[in-house]
């Protein structure tokens, strides 16, 4: 499958893919689609790309005039074309590319400063990791207020409207994959209570 960026500075350079079908990116479309609903917020804002598979999602951002993002993964070979793909875009000043087993933790967030204004998150459909995932994500006290998490899923994996800490704010369905619109609310009370 060919991946390009579709707006912005990097507009139409193509994007390396991962062989196999362990990684699913983002196809152009649904991307586009994507970014025109978060239109200016992406603007200066600062990006974690979670389940990033090809950075596609933090470099289209980035491309759009992000600020900064970083990208996670745990897979190896997805890690290398993260990285390469940063590298083909010149982004390297701007980006972070990290390997960790999101589903366990999020701890290498602890404490990071900006925190994060829009979060992508891509698991691998039906396996449960949407769940652990956000709860991994407030716990690591790396968003505030008003951040928005957008979760990318199967029609047939349910992302709860009132998950603690989070608010469903919209849902979008395109064929096989639908995105699902958070905010993050409720932060002032937890940082009050620790």
């Amino acid at each position: 499958m060919g991946l390009r960026v579709i707006s912005g500075n990097q507009r139409g350079r193509k994007l390396l893919t991962v062989k196999g079908l362990s990684t699913r990116p983002t196809a152009d479309r649904m991307r586009e689609s994507l970014f025109n609903i978060l239109s200016s917020r992406v603007i200066g804002s600062h990006i974690l790309d979670l389940f990033a598979g090809t950075g596609a999602l933090g470099i289209e951002a980035l491309s759009r005039g992000a600020t900064s993002a970083v990208f996670i993964d745990n897979e190896k070979t997805a890690l290398s074309i993260i990285e390469r793909n940063i590298e083909i875009c010149g982004l390297g000043e701007q980006s972070r590319v990290l390997k960790w087993n999101i589903a366990i933790n999020l701890k290498c967030l602890k404490g990071r400063m900006p925190k994060f204004d829009i979060v992508f998150m891509d698991p691998p459909y039906d396996h449960g990791f949407v769940q652990k995932a956000l709860t991994n994500l407030y716990q690591s006290n790396s968003v505030t207020n008003g951040s928005i998490v957008v979760v990318e899923h199967s029609p047939e994996e349910q992302v709860p409207e009132n998950f603690f800490g989070f608010e469903m704010t919209d849902q979008r369905r395109y064929g096989r994959t639908c995105f699902s619109f958070l905010r993050v609310q409720q932060i002032a009370e937890k940082e009050r209570s620790t």
